[in-house]
């Protein structure tokens, strides 16, 4: 995944926009983008464990 920050004009003066492949988010300040990244990527990051799902056991039909 592709992060970028850069600064964008708008008619609600300078903000800043993070973008994530081809999403933007737009944030009022640098540091609010550049937080959302480092919260961002440190999740992604983070050791994530696959839910573990026994199968039920197969026990065939006894028939008289």
């Amino acid at each position: 995944m592709i992060i970028a920050v850069r600064p964008v004009d708008s008619s609600k003066g300078a903000q800043w926009q993070v973008c994530l492949d081809q999403q933007a988010i737009t944030f009022r300040s640098e540091q609010e983008a550049r937080h959302f990244v480092a919260t961002l990527e440190a999740r992604l990051q983070a050791p994530h464990e696959l839910p573990h799902h026994e199968l039920p056991r197969y026990e065939p039909e006894l028939r008289p």
